[in-house]
């Protein structure tokens, strides 16, 4: 979230920007609050002060005068007590629309709702050119027995599948690509817990509960399942203090991730595009202020590096104000070729990266301290996805086909593979 107080000094400049991202959050009223706050903080200390003086003054008075002095400390410890009520009252309404305001936006982002997203570039591979009518990944999938959705459904319900045969191979040896790239750019590898507190949640800017919510929440507990290790990577750090040369600190988590994707149906959105679970492995940054943007970009280059290296064809999408979600100050998109998808094909997501600047580091309360300065100051912290399994499995499958059914595997991942054609 953005700081109290600066955005109560600047109601303008936040309700231009809440216009920009799409949130209804109300900066006037929390303004409005938030003062409110401030003049019974200031009653408060002032009957405090008041309390203070009477109850030293009992002890010199006048017996006679002892027992109107009690009763005059008993009415002004009262009148504090019915002011802290109303305060907290205050502070929470106050703090339920401060949650919601999103965080500030980088001056470079596209303005506009989803379709004024800008292309920035492409990347190395070309958008194949066929000589053969493609398939797209259901039927791949299906002819090569590498997952099997009727069975998934069986078991859980529409959205989940079971990964067989050489679809699981794909999968193990996608993580391990990711890995062995991770590791040699200095990131800590981690597996992270498939549930989260509903407060960690908050705090990486995920609503746990509600009409709206993606989320999957277990009854009678303050625990969810994650939709993705951005949400347990950053609260791993909750309330960590750092000291700034311990910074930037690169983690890589893998996790299975749980989206009830409501609403989302249609060819676009069938077999592996849209699913309840997945394995995604993530990358997130905790960074001082001034290394984020330059992370921002590192963690993109690595991006665009995996998917060269698999030989897919992709282009980096600068994503508008209006589809940044809430934490996100800047998100860039690399979008797949999809030859399946659609009727000719489309672009389909399969990693973003986000700078979240101090906006979930306010609400973690992940700090740092500088050596021989007094205080602390709130981290920067970012997440990109290397690779989402499932959608990575449908640009390989989509992209690397071949007119006899047969799918080329990528070379990085014929080692753990162990062989070069899947189907053949």
């Amino acid at each position: 979230m953005l700081d109290r107080r600066f955005v109560a000094d600047n109601v303008d400049l936040i309700t231009e920007n809440c216009c920009q991202r799409g949130s209804s959050a109300d900066v006037s009223r929390f303004a409005d609050l938030d003062l409110l706050r401030r003049q019974l903080q200031a009653d408060i200390d002032r009957l405090n002060q008041e309390a203070g003086r009477v109850s030293k003054s009992i002890g010199k008075a006048a017996p006679e005068d002892r027992d109107a002095l009690k009763a005059e400390g008993r009415r002004l410890r009262e009148e504090v007590s019915a002011l802290q009520a109303k305060q907290a009252e205050v502070l929470a309404d106050s703090e339920a629309i401060l949650r919601a305001i999103p965080n500030l936006t980088h001056s470079d982002a596209p303005r506009g709702g989803e379709d004024a997203a800008v292309e920035l570039r492409q990347g190395s591979t070309p958008v194949p050119a066929f000589d053969f009518a493609p398939k797209d990944h259901v039927d791949l999938g299906e002819s090569l027995r590498l997952f099997d959705f009727e069975a998934g459904s069986r078991v859980a319900g529409h959205g989940f599948y079971f990964l067989t045969g050489d679809g699981v191979l794909l999968e193990l040896a996608l993580q391990r690509y990711a890995i062995e790239l991770l590791l040699q750019e200095g990131f800590t590898v981690m597996t992270t817990p498939d549930l989260a507190r509903d407060t960690i949640l908050e705090g990486t800017g995920f609503m746990p509960r509600g009409p709206e919510t993606q989320i999957y929440s277990i009854n009678e507990s303050d625990l969810s399942l994650v939709a993705t290790a951005e949400i347990t990577l950053g609260g791993a750090m909750h309330e960590k203090i750092f000291n700034a040369d311990e910074l930037p600190l690169k983690l890589c988590g893998i996790s299975h991730c749980f989206r009830t994707e409501a609403g989302a149906h249609g060819r676009a959105t069938r077999g592996l595009y849209r699913v309840h679970q997945f394995t995604k492995v993530e990358m997130f940054a905790f960074t001082l202020p001034d290394q984020s943007e330059a992370m921002h970009q590192h963690l993109l280059e690595l991006e665009c590096r995996l998917f060269d290296g698999l030989g897919i064809p992709y282009r980096v999408i600068d994503t508008a104000t209006g589809d940044l979600g809430g934490p996100a100050y800047r998100k860039y998109d690399l979008e797949a070729w999809m030859p399946g998808r659609g009727d000719a094909g489309e672009w389909g997501e399969v990693t973003s990266t986000s700078n979240c600047t101090d906006y979930q580091a306010r609400r973690l309360a992940v700090r740092y301290r500088k050596q021989g300065e007094k205080g602390t100051q709130f981290v920067h912290t970012l997440n990109g996805t290397a690779i989402a399994i499932s959608r990575a499995i449908i640009a390989i499958l989509e992209n690397h086909q071949q007119a006899d059914g047969t799918v080329r595997v990528p070379e990085p991942l014929v080692p753990w593979m162990g062989k070069d054609l899947i189907g053949g």
